[in-house]
């Protein structure tokens, strides 16, 4: 396939003025642009239409920056902002964070440098000095699943205290006084506000959580079985696991029961999240409900507001969204 740069080496010229004549763009002759456009069309060259309004801002679209496309909870964000954009009749193009703070970083910047104006980042790496420049630079910045408070009107969020705090609470409800909870430190915001959350409701209640009951992971299926063998090998007794989110919960429901260890009878386990995984986990879990869909709409919608000035100086209200508990089958009232 014929590109920019064979353009640019047969015409003797930069890509910059390639794409400059693709663009109607200034800063180019008159001779120098009639022979870039005569090679163009004797190599059959053919611009990409989708690039070629976004460099010219002919076409509204929303750039979207995930932590992974691969996990249903970032996939229901997907479909929130997908559902957005169909109705708005813009365009989206999507990349992953992967969790790592130069690929974020990447990512965000290819967007900015394609002129998208509108952007919904979801960031579990980048500092939030990173993310304030950010906003601050780019007039559709939102940043989604994350509280900044320098930037609070551009952040669509959970309120994760409130997560970590209803997870312990009904657990001690249920009788419990011995915990084990299971955390990851790739999302590290949301990880310390939820571990907060459940660390003030066990003080209150005289319970203790020692540091050896808690358990970092992947915040994965995967990670929630390492996360419970090395929990087992510690020979630490619990009667309850408290999870950072279904996928692990799953997956520690599901090496309980290759130690010969029943759910609930044994031991009770509350995931968060409440995806499809709770529905379909034997016993149903019990969860934490996050509208992360209803919050992706949310953020797709703010980020097309702010992206018109005038707009943003009306937008003051607070985005916080608030979980609630769905009860199932895997947390046994000893009471």
């Amino acid at each position: 396939m014929i590109t920019i740069k064979d353009i640019a080496k047969a015409a003797g010229v930069s890509p910059a003025s390639v794409s400059r004549v693709i663009n109607n763009g200034p800063k180019v002759g008159s001779k120098t642009r009639e022979r870039i456009k005569t090679i163009m069309q004797e190599m059959g060259y053919q611009p990409n239409v989708h690039a070629q309004a976004l460099n010219t801002q002919q076409n509204e679209a929303i750039g979207i920056v995930l932590a992974d496309l691969t996990d249903p909870f970032f996939a229901a964000m997907a479909h929130g902002i997908e559902q957005v954009a169909s109705r708005k009749n813009v365009q989206i193009f999507m990349n992953s964070g992967a969790f790592k703070q130069h690929t974020e970083m990447k990512a965000i910047e290819t967007l900015r440098e394609h002129r998208y104006t509108n952007m919904v980042v979801n960031s579990a790496a980048l500092s939030d000095d990173q993310l304030i420049k950010f906003a601050e630079s780019i007039p559709g910045f939102v940043l989604l699943n994350r509280y900044i408070e320098k930037i609070k009107s551009r952040c669509v969020w959970l309120d994760e205290y409130m997560c970590g705090h209803m997870m312990a609470q009904h657990i001690g409800e249920k009788g419990h006084k011995q915990m084990a909870v299971l955390l990851t430190d790739e999302i590290r915001p949301n990880t310390q506000e939820r571990l907060r959350g459940m660390v003030d409701y066990f003080t209150a209640q005289d319970i203790t959580l020692p540091d050896t009951n808690i358990e970092y992971s992947y915040a994965s299926y995967e990670g929630g079985e390492i996360a419970v063998q090395n929990l087992l090998a510690k020979g630490i007794n619990f009667t309850a696991l408290l999870c950072y989110n279904d996928a692990m919960a799953v997956g520690a429901i599901s090496m309980f029961k290759a130690h010969g260890l029943r759910v609930p009878e044994d031991i009770s386990v509350i995931g968060c999240d409440n995806l499809i995984l709770a529905k379909c986990s034997i016993p149903k879990l019990t969860t934490i409900n996050v509208p992360i869909e209803q919050m992706a709409k949310k953020a797709a919608e703010l980020s097309l507001k702010l992206a018109k000035p005038r707009l943003e100086q009306n937008i003051i209200e607070e985005q916080k969204f608030t979980p609630s508990l769905v009860e199932r089958g895997t947390v046994k009232d000893i009471t």
